[in-house]
């Protein structure tokens, strides 16, 4: 998840978005708007704002806004036909944002807007995979024993080459789980096992979990993918089944 980012971290995200997540590419510059409307979920502000003559509605990580408030933002990724399930609606368009700042951005960098933004919310949600780079999963105090069928997540990375491009089966216990995120859910797995301090697999799947379960993934590993927006994973399984 990178996407913003956390995610996502890819990684924190996304709910359900009927067409292609790059519709209209990036938008870049320096935007400003003022809040019209503020909506709050668990893992999202939706915010609707008013920029120059027109109204749009934008998602960024969990953030307190008030209506009023004036905002800017620098670069975002335009959702059209949303649909938010947890709301119960569809709206025309988002553009989900990795934040907003709260002064004008300056200098060569049109991420700073999220930077800014990041940092003026200590409540913005921590996995968003797809919006801002990911922060690395604490290490959990786990040991599960994998089947002769399935493979360790050390043995994953120590081998990433040999794995890249094959469907494998990986066991271990779910210690993050983001959902509906572009069509799927993200979910992070450790096994207690561990190669040059990776010992954290994210996995795409359209399989429901829990934290704290224990699960078997079968699906295709993908080395150095990149999903834009500082956003990308060394090593990642995706498309998994739970077996």
């Amino acid at each position: 998840m990178k996407i913003a980012p956390f995610i996502f971290g890819f990684f924190a995200i996304i709910p359900v978005c009927k067409s292609s997540p790059f519709p209209d590419g990036k938008h870049i510059g320096n935007h400003k708007i003022v809040v019209t409307e503020v909506i709050q979920t668990t893992s999202y502000t939706y915010l609707h704002v008013k920029e120059n003559d027109s109204l749009k509605w934008l998602a960024v990580p969990l953030m307190k806004a008030n209506t009023g408030e004036t905002y800017y933002y620098s670069e975002g990724l335009p959702m059209k036909q949303f649909e938010s399930k947890e709301l119960h609606r569809t709206f025309d368009e988002v553009l989900f944002l990795g934040g907003v700042s709260p002064e004008p951005i300056t200098g060569n960098n049109p991420k700073s807007a999220a930077e800014n933004g990041h940092a003026q919310n200590a409540q913005a949600a921590s996995s968003q995979p797809y919006v801002r780079k990911a922060t690395p999963e604490v290490k959990k105090n786990i040991k599960i024993d994998a089947p002769k069928d399935c493979i360790t997540i050390s043995e994953l990375f120590s081998k990433k080459e040999a794995y890249s491009g094959k469907v494998i089966k990986i066991k271990g216990q779910v210690t993050k789980y983001s959902p509906e995120i572009m069509n799927k859910n993200w979910i992070h797995l450790q096994d207690g096992t561990e190669n040059n301090e990776k010992y954290d697999l994210v996995i795409t799947s359209s399989g429901t979990v829990k934290v704290g379960d224990i699960v078997t993934f079968e699906g295709k590993i993908t080395l150095n993918k990149d999903f834009g927006y500082g956003y990308s994973f060394e090593v990642m399984m995706e498309e998994a089944a739970i077996k």
